[in-house]
């Protein structure tokens, strides 16, 4: 099968007419564009194949019995029944957690090729674009280690799901405590992180942090380390004793180093704040510190996430 794409925006096309939006502003200033989409497939449009709809898209045959599917604009294509696909066209930026679930019902096989098309100014420019896509159409084998600090609502969280979305297998780690009606803005926090992430991504509520690290072949998000941490030094009573949680420190970062796994952790960026005014402040800070340079130290990459933003510190992906 030749695929052509003359053109993969959506229409009509980035940049859009009139819009003044950071995206496509700097990209009209600087004369350049994507055209709207248009694909031809062994010479021929793509809409002239003989296709069958499914829910979100077509699936489409060419004479030779290959098959492609091509997914509408901010929809997630349905493979169709027993399929296996040779390419498919898919809108990642609406939608990049369809590329796991075509790769978990295996219709995406090694040998698929897979475009992104319908790109547009929902991302910022074309090194955002490429970023994203090297996540989701490249994804590294493990072991891997990635490590990203940022501040409260910096987007951490947000940036450690994006880069594992189009991945079939996630474990997800949840390291702060359950939600028990007692505080309603820690249960809606909690919420919005079980709404956002995909579905089938398996969730361990728990601190066994090195465990998982140990155990994990796979795909581990940990959210996030300062609630382990908490979570560790209530347990060891390290709050009066901050030696007694140093073992499980030890633990964790052996662990990290060992994994088999492609593990994204977020923490907490403890050193751009004022002081802590109290003792136990000022020992977390210190702990959760030292836990982060280390790990780091450790790390094929690093990012620090500032206003949604990541802001690459070490040499990696």
């Amino acid at each position: 099968m030749r695929i052509e794409i003359e053109g993969d925006a959506s229409a009509p096309g980035w940049p859009a007419p009139d819009c003044g939006c950071a995206s496509c502003a700097p990209l009209r200033r600087r004369g350049e564009s994507r055209a709207p989409l248009h694909v031809r497939v062994d010479g021929r449009p793509l809409e002239e194949w003989e296709s069958t709809a499914v829910p979100g898209g077509l699936d489409v045959r060419t004479d030779a019995g290959e098959r492609l599917l091509y997914g509408h604009r901010a929809a997630c294509p349905e493979p169709a029944p027993g399929a296996v696909y040779d390419a498919v066209l898919l809108d990642l930026l609406g939608c990049p957690e369809q590329l796991a679930v075509l790769r978990r019902a295996g219709a995406v096989a090694a040998h698929t090729r897979v475009h992104a098309v319908h790109v547009d100014h929902r991302v910022r420019d074309e090194a955002e674009l490429a970023r994203r896509l090297g996540f989701w159409l490249a994804p590294v084998a493990g072991p891997h280690r990635t490590l990203l600090l940022g501040g409260s609502r910096s987007g951490k969280s947000a940036e450690a799901e994006l880069r594992l979305a189009a991945r079939p297998e996630v474990t997800y780690l949840a390291t702060g405590p359950r939600p028990d009606g007692s505080d309603p803005e820690w249960a809606a926090r909690v919420g919005a992180h079980r709404t956002r992430r995909p579905s089938w991504w398996r969730t361990v509520e728990s601190d066994a942090l090195a465990e998982v690290l140990r155990e994990a072949e796979g795909a581990v998000l940990v959210d996030g380390l300062g609630t382990w941490l908490a979570a560790v030094m209530d347990r060891t009573g390290a709050w009066e004793d901050p030696g007694a949680v140093r073992p499980l420190l030890d633990e964790a970062v052996a662990a990290w180093r060992g994994t088999r796994a492609v593990v994204v952790a977020v923490s907490d960026e403890v050193g751009l704040s004022l002081v802590p005014d109290n003792r136990a402040g000022r020992l977390f800070r210190d702990l959760l510190g030292e836990l982060n340079q280390r790990l780091v130290a450790e790390s094929e990459d690093a990012a620090l996430v500032v206003a949604g933003r990541p802001l690459p510190l070490w040499p990696g992906r």
